[in-house]
């Protein structure tokens, strides 16, 4: 399943905009149309003018209908993000009212078309026209607030973490300022991006490696896994499970120095609450800043985003516990496995291609025949 490209999420324009956009295109198609009886060129054109003035609409709405994603095809993660950020139901009802109002305004024109049929004197064509436009008006306005809401969502959406469930994910977990956004950046190939969590008021930071191809994402948790249980809210909680379905692995960064102004104590306390919250999900812990304490233990790695020191281990550590790459049956990888393209297929008609064979055949070099030796006496 593919992560959402949240900014690629089209423009939403005001309601007058819309209609300003289908009466102006409308009101083009008049001189399109060329018949020399007065009587059938009114029609015509009004006619086609009604026309265009719906398909505008309705070709408006749709495709922000068919541009925002489907809730239910999406991970859980994105899910709970678009529940949290501007609700799961006001995002359904707003996007089953723009669908509506485009099938709509289809039947208006199509309404009005016909009865322009039956007309018998010219200004007639004029008023069923007129008529069509103030009713595809009163649907506009109708749908307005429907359409402002999608306006409003689409600027908060932008702004939300783009995470693909179909590649592996680590939780960087810890207490504040034992430096999990400084691991992210050393270990990430590019710029990490920070984004809008609705869930908490601090920014999402979302870094990256690539190994054989695998994309490895890296996912900081700033506000909600860096705390005791008993000072969560139930949002914070909602913020929890929602890294769940999204994480392989946690990682728990811990500070020996205690420079991160929580005490080791307490960091181990939050890192037992931490395997109790995501209990599904392995752990690795992670002792941080190894450039300024001499603290160790055998299970425990060391690193320094400082120094560079222990990263590449890590890095190592990460990928060999996700296993992301391994595969039990080579003959049924998953529909997201990367693949190569083995054959390619040549160009133009079977007619073309058999021609091309032929000819090749015909100007092959011919082999060369050996001279046959012969026995002397």
């Amino acid at each position: 399943m593919a992560s959402v490209e949240w900014r690629k999420i089209p423009t939403v324009l005001y309601p007058q905009e819309v209609l300003d956009k289908a009466f102006r295109r409308a009101g083009k198609q008049s001189d399109l149309v060329e018949d020399p009886d007065k009587y059938h060129r009114v029609r015509k054109q009004m006619a086609r003018m009604v026309q265009a003035a719906s398909d505008t609409i309705a070709e408006t709405l749709l495709k922000w209908v068919d541009q925002w994603p489907s809730l239910n095809a999406q991970s859980e993660f994105d899910q709970a993000l678009v529940d949290a950020a501007v609700g799961a139901d006001e995002f359904r009802q707003n996007l089953g009212a723009i669908q509506w109002a485009a099938e709509r305004v289809r039947k208006i024109a199509g309404e009005s078309q016909s009865k322009m049929l039956k007309f018998r004197n010219i200004e007639a064509f004029h008023q069923e026209r007129r008529h069509a436009y103030g009713r595809m008006s009163s649907i506009i306005n109708q749908i307005g607030e429907n359409i402002l809401w999608l306006g409003d969502a689409r600027n908060i959406l932008r702004e939300l973490p783009s995470i693909d469930s179909a590649e592996p994910c680590i939780v960087v977990a810890g207490a504040p300022n034992v430096g999990k956004s400084a691991l992210i950046t050393e270990l990430s190939s590019g710029e990490p991006e920070v984004a809008a969590y609705p869930f908490t008021t601090k920014r999402l930071h979302v870094g990256h490696f690539e190994h054989r191809r695998r994309i490895y994402q890296m996912v900081d948790t700033p506000g909600l896994l860096d705390r005791p249980m008993t000072e969560r809210n139930q949002i914070e909680m909602q913020a929890i499970a929602a890294l769940e379905n999204v994480g392989d692995l946690v990682l728990f960064l811990i500070d020996p120095s205690e420079t991160s102004g929580m005490s080791l104590k307490e960091q181990e306390h939050l890192l037992s609450e931490v395997q109790e919250l995501l209990a599904e999900r392995p752990l690795i812990s992670v002792f941080s800043k190894s450039d300024i304490h001499e603290e160790s233990r055998d299970s425990v790695l060391r690193i320094s985003s400082l120094s560079g020191g222990g990263i590449e281990e890590l890095r190592s550590v990460i990928i060999q516990s996700i296993a992301a790459d391994q595969v039990t049956d080579p003959l049924s990888l998953p529909d997201t496995w990367h693949r190569e393209i083995e054959e390619i297929e040549p160009i133009g008609s079977p007619e073309e291609i058999e021609a091309r064979r032929e000819a090749a055949m015909r100007n092959a070099p011919k082999p060369r025949r050996g001279r046959k030796k012969t026995s002397g006496n």
